[in-house]
């Protein structure tokens, strides 16, 4: 296992991280706090120090399972989690987003309740959970502020979700310089992670890149295939035909990928969005301690040559050669933000926030 900075924050994550979501939940089947336990002492075995987790996730049961499981390993791990959802006060619908809650107040409150859940006297990174750029105010960033300095979080950051906005959000986080900026990006879905480099690059901030779903929801580690029969908490199941069907017809064109006995598929997608510099950590969705297993070697698999990424690069500009979408288009804010202004929200670039206050 390979290891990089967040941002200038003197904190070193392993270049596979875990995500969480999968812990506390049932949005990906069910399983004992037991098991999930076993797995995340599994994931430190394979030299994986970096776990995201997120206050929302099962309501707090996430964050309990996680700080039950860390307890002994507390000096050598770096744990992440992420607040912004009032789900204190509302009860989960489904799948479906609950409301938020982003203010100076709300994120210290917020954060103090996950440091209980945890039993944690600090957190290393904190995220804002899907905030709009508009509620990120001065306020909410002096708290940040004061959170640092009173030694309650080491680093900041802010994670976000391909449906609910992401342009100005992101665009600000660098400028803003926060430690790291969450996203979704894969071989797949890379608008927004080529978005973000160049602001990254054009700007010269110190942001780092934590590329979550880098396997396409089970598509690019060839877990969901053709015959594929998801169980009904599986939030996978909701999305449309299309979206398999392309997604096979693409992960053929990746083939060439794959290298026999040194880099499979499930590890070239990782090891694609790690060719960047400006990716601190690729956090996929473990579900099994074999997931574990070959997952966590993606760090030291074969890099990707510059022949290899730039062939991936040209794929997807041209959609993989395939004529028709994938029917996810409406599960998507567009890059320009036309729909999320026309649904009423202010999408303008918050620059230099800090300095209105």
């Amino acid at each position: 296992m390979h290891y990089r900075e967040l941002g200038t924050s003197g904190i070193e994550v392993s270049e596979v991280g875990f995500g969480a979501w999968v812990v506390g939940t049932d949005w990906w089947g069910d399983r004992s706090d037991e098991d999930s336990i076993e797995m995340l002492h599994h994931a430190i075995e394979q030299g994986i120090d970096f776990f995201d987790t997120g206050d929302v996730y099962g309501h707090g049961h996430s964050e309990e399972v996680v700080g039950e499981a860390l307890a002994d390993y507390r000096d050598e791990v770096t744990v992440a989690t992420k607040i912004g959802y009032d789900f204190y006060n509302n009860p989960q619908a489904g799948h479906g987003e609950l409301p938020k809650e982003i203010t100076g107040e709300w994120v210290r409150e917020a954060t103090e309740k996950s440091l209980e859940r945890l039993d944690m006297e600090y957190v290393d990174l904190l995220q804002l959970h899907n905030a709009n750029v508009d509620e990120v105010t001065p306020d909410v960033l002096e708290a940040l502020d004061e959170l640092k300095e009173e030694g309650l979080i080491e680093a900041t950051g802010w994670a976000l979700g391909p449906s609910i906005g992401w342009l100005a959000e992101g665009d600000m986080a660098i400028e803003e310089e926060f430690d790291a900026l969450q996203i979704v990006w894969n071989a797949f879905e890379q608008d927004v992670g080529n978005h973000f480099l160049d602001t990254i690059r054009e700007t010269g901030s110190p942001t780092s890149l934590i590329a979550r779903v880098p396997h396409s929801s089970g598509l690019l580690n060839e877990q969901v295939r053709p015959e594929t029969e998801l169980g009904s908490g599986d939030h996978r199941g909701f999305r449309p035909d299309e979206w398999y069907e392309t997604g096979w017809e693409k992960l053929e064109q990746l083939r060439f990928l794959e290298r026999d006995g040194e880099r499979t598929m499930a590890q070239a997608s990782i090891a694609y969005l790690l060719g960047y510099d400006e990716t601190a950590a690729v956090t996929p969705t473990f579900r099994t301690k074999a997931d574990i297993d070959e997952w966590a070697k993606a760090s030291d698999v074969p890099k990707l040559t510059d022949e290899e990424m730039t062939r991936v690069e040209e794929l997807y500009a041209d959609n993989f050669g395939i004529d028709r979408f994938d029917g996810m288009d409406a599960l998507r804010s567009s890059v320009d933000g036309d729909d999320i202004r026309a649904a009423g929200l202010d999408k303008r670039v918050a620059k230099g926030a800090r300095n209105e206050a």
